[in-house]
């Protein structure tokens, strides 16, 4: 493991340690690794995809875990339709991806050196045997809410074992690094959107050639671009963030109960 990649072996593997495993160039599944080949990781089931028609099902339904084969799991059986927190195998979790390991009390010229979300924080890490713990409790009761690929995912889900942060804003998406990448790449499209050359790439090659004053405008919008997309990552980091609070694990699960009974009585009502 190094500043590039955060890529490790199995016999590195330690319990309460944060994993993850690329699904797509975009999207990365975590879980906790809590000893003896396990993973306790947050997912939603086959068949509950959002229905957007889009990408984002897919996205979703790549947090499944999967043996690979024809076969279920011999250890972990069919999970495909499993939702919530769940226990997997270590390959089951992976379904064929690489290890990496999460970072965490990294400093803030390696969180900014990490050009992809979803792989490190400021945040600093309790102690193993608390992660687990947090980890265990919430695979017992199934209770960390329903899963939302934008504001309760498998990230916030690790995060909150890792550190017993949770974010109480509102208005903003969960301590998922990943996601919060996603926002802050937003506002540098929107930073550059405004700058426009033609759509072909050897337009714009002779037109930058031809006016240096061009070329120079061109740096100067992808240099500004590229250093509000970090700014606004670090922003958005659990560890920096002013929107958040240790929240014991049994309180999480009674938050998540009542949100969960009062969804339900609105969706009641809707019906009624």
């Amino acid at each position: 493991m190094g500043l590039l990649s955060n890529k490790i072996s199995r016999d590195e593997l330690k319990a309460g340690d944060h994993i993850y495993s690329w699904r797509s160039y975009i999207y990365t599944h975590h879980g906790i690794y809590v000893g003896d080949g396990k993973v306790i990781h947050f997912t939603r089931g086959g068949g509950l995809e959002i229905g957007t028609g889009t990408i984002l099902d897919k996205i979703i339904v790549s947090s499944v875990p999967h043996h690979g084969g024809d076969n279920p799991c011999p250890d972990c059986g069919d999970q495909t339709n499993l939702n919530g927190v769940i226990s997997s195998c270590l390959d089951c979790f992976l379904s064929g991806g690489n290890l990496y390991l999460f970072q965490y009390n990294v400093s803030k010229a390696i969180f900014l050196a990490k050009q992809r979300g979803g792989t490190c924080t400021i945040a600093t890490s309790d102690p193993p045997e608390d992660v687990v713990a947090r980890a265990k409790f919430l695979f017992s009761r199934n209770g960390f809410g329903e899963y939302h690929l934008l504001d309760n995912n498998c990230e916030d889900f690790a995060i909150y074992c890792k550190t017993g942060l949770l974010v109480l804003s509102v208005t903003k998406s969960g301590s998922s690094s990943q996601v919060n990448s996603v926002c802050a790449a937003g506002g540098v499209v929107f930073d550059t959107q405004g700058f426009r050359v033609g759509t072909s790439g050897q337009a714009a090659s002779l037109a930058a050639a031809s006016s240096p004053a061009l070329t120079l405008r061109v740096l100067e919008l992808l240099l500004t671009g590229y250093g509000n997309y970090c700014v606004s990552r670090l922003a958005y980091d659990v560890g920096v963030r002013k929107d958040v609070r240790k929240v014991p694990v049994d309180e999480l699960v009674a938050l998540m109960a009542v949100i969960e009974r009062k969804s339900d009585n609105n969706k009641e009502c809707k019906l009624s």
